[in-house]
């Protein structure tokens, strides 16, 4: 498996794999990950569909990407997802698969032509309690702020194993509107990792230069629907078209290793399917790919009028007793314990909003943008600066769901303080009914308190959630912690999902799920393409250099007089005296 940039490796198809149709893979879990390493496996390996196999706990695929009408709560989704241009391993997927609505064209041309029509931009980033903007688009940095963030990229990986961001930041930092921004959009909190808040900043550098910054969403891409209509449903429909065999509500409860010799082999799988253990041997021409943790185990679902009942126990849930017996097989399968292991620090709470027009008009007052119409609504999420439960909320494009009746509107909101009492309902977000999380929103929104009651019981349905492991991710990490996609040795199976590790990129996004796929199926199959490299922009002086402007009209670097007069000689009537007065550093 080897990186490649540019169209000459993109656009190139790889031979058919001599004796594929001998092979057969078996794919534990049916989320992103584990349907982007089928599809690679049918389009790039060429392996027959029907020798590929998914197992699914579930009766539904998709995993974390889910979106439902479910007749006994309403609309749900536990999440939702932004996309961004260099996202060059999802759109590698989606260009070959076909989309559901615009006939002979795919998913890629479908979501490029929503968001060339409709491009995205936040109106209103941030609010006060009681719905008064709040939105700054600055950065907020101050020379000491810079400072920090200065030295924590400066930093080589292997200095920031195990270390929190706060270890690196003091409370002027976590006060920034950049750190508001930032925790917000990513769900990152103080005690997560600092080094995947490094990675973070690097990864997606060229968004801070976009006008209007982090607070503006510019450059971001959101779906026509939720994530399971738009993602998973054309992914599941491919696979099936290609006769992959689906297994749901089967459970992979261990998967037995030989790696007694200098090569490690997947040997057996072991499944409960109706109540009942089944074993699977495999040989060297069989593959297994495995999901390793998930984000959505053990999610509690309440009602409007009922809260969500919480599994505190550690590292409950089939995902991660999986990974546990299988890390306890060799050092190099990871540590589950350092993701799973404390709840306190990962919980996530949720809810999905479903509205009318009563309601709707306060949105709209917002936002500033219609709601009904199919376009954009809010342009990302909505904080409420300074709430106690640190609340934010989104409506995207409208109808959120296929089948959605006109006039109602889906949203979803969540809350980063879980631990709290809300500024008008005085308990934490966690343990409230969706009627009273609407509550404590149409408050924060800044309806007046005589009728917060009224339009919460009679005019909502709030489905709440509370998961344990969301942010398993971004938990404090070294290496070894998490598994290469193909362990070394590792002769027929590979890991997936985002409890792996892959140079560069970063998790909790779209983009990771899928790499993993493709960099499983092309490292065992030797599959003769590239993987696309991660976008440079870190190591681009185009993207690099506004960031040492923010907001000031000169080059903040104090220079002794005499120093900056010999250097302007240097560089008058070069490039470089061009690029610095390009971005207003000169």
């Amino acid at each position: 498996m080897y990186y490649s940039n540019g169209n000459y490796e993109a656009f190139a198809r790889p031979r058919k794999l001599e004796g594929v149709e001998q092979k057969s893979a078996y794919i534990v879990g049916s989320g992103l990950a584990g349907l982007a390493a089928a599809c690679f496996l049918v389009r790039d390996a060429q392996m027959p569909g029907s020798n590929i196999h998914i197992f699914e706990a579930d009766p539904i695929a998709g995993g974390a990407l889910d979106g439902a009408f479910i007749e006994e709560y309403g609309y749900l989704c536990r999440g939702g997802r932004e996309m961004e241009s260099h996202m060059e391993c999802l759109w590698d997927l989606f260009r070959s698969i076909p989309s559901l609505e615009e006939r002979d064209y795919s998913v890629l041309d479908e979501f490029y032509w929503l968001n060339k029509e409709d491009p995205n931009i936040s109106l209103e980033r941030d609010i006060y309690p009681g719905g008064k903007s709040a939105t700054d688009s600055a950065n907020g940095f101050s020379p000491r702020v810079s400072e920090q963030l200065q030295k924590i990229m400066m930093t080589p990986e292997r200095f920031l194993e195990d270390k929190k961001i706060t270890d690196f930041f003091n409370d002027e930092f976590f006060n920034t509107p950049y750190w508001l921004h930032w925790s917000t959009m990513f769900a990152f909190q103080k005690w997560h990792s600092a080094l995947e808040f490094k990675l973070y900043n690097q990864r997606f550098i060229h968004y801070s230069n976009i006008e209007g910054g982090l607070a503006g969403f510019r450059g971001m891409k959101f779906m026509r629907y939720n994530q399971y209509e738009s993602f998973v449903m054309p992914l599941q429909k491919y696979l099936e078209a290609n006769n992959v065999d689906f297994i749901f509500s089967t459970t992979v409860t261990d998967i037995i290793f030989d790696c007694s010799t200098g090569k490690k082999v997947a040997e057996q799988i072991v499944i409960l399917r109706n109540g009942k253990e089944e074993k699977i041997d495999l040989t060297e021409n069989d593959y297994v790919f495995t999901t390793l943790g998930s984000n959505v185990d053990k999610s509690s679902i309440g009602k409007h009028n009922t809260p969500p009942a919480i599994d505190f126990t550690p590292g409950a849930g089939r995902s991660w007793e999986l990974w546990k017996k299988i890390a306890a097989q060799n050092p190099s399968f990871g540590r589950p314990e350092k993701f799973c292991g404390n709840i306190h620090d990962t919980l996530f709470a949720s809810a999905t909003v479903t509205i009318d027009d009563k309601i709707g008009e306060y949105v709209e007052n917002i936002c500033k943008r219609p709601l009904a119409g199919g376009k954009t609504v809010t342009g990302g999420i909505i904080s409420v600066k300074n709430s106690k439960w640190m609340m934010s909320f989104t409506f995207d494009r409208q109808p959120h769901f296929a089948s959605q009746p006109e006039g109602k509107y889906v949203g979803w909101l969540y809350a980063l303080n879980n631990y709290v009492p809300g500024d008008y309902i005085k308990k934490p977000m966690m343990e409230c009914t969706g009627l009273e999380i609407c509550e404590e929103w149409l408050y924060l929104m800044g309806v007046p308190e005589d009728q917060i009651v009224d339009l919460a019981t009679n005019h909502a349905n709030v489905v709440p959630c509370v998961m344990p492991y969301v942010t398993t991710y971004f938990m404090p990490r070294a290496a070894g912690d998490r598994p290469k996609v193909v362990p070394d040795g590792a002769v027929n199976f590979a890991f997936l999902g985002e409890h792996v590790e892959t140079p560069r990129d970063v998790v909790f996004t779209t983009e990771y799920a899928v790499r993993t796929g493709m960099e499983a199926v092309y490292t065992l199959l030797g599959v003769d393409r590239g993987v696309p490299e991660v976008y440079g922009s870190y190591y681009d002086i185009r993207h690099l250099l506004p960031m040492l402007k923010d907001g000031v009209n000169n080059f903040p670097i104090k220079l002794p007089a005499p120093i900056k007069d010999q250097l302007m000689k240097k560089i008058k009537n070069t490039d470089i005296e061009d690029v610095l007065k390009e971005y207003g550093l000169m």
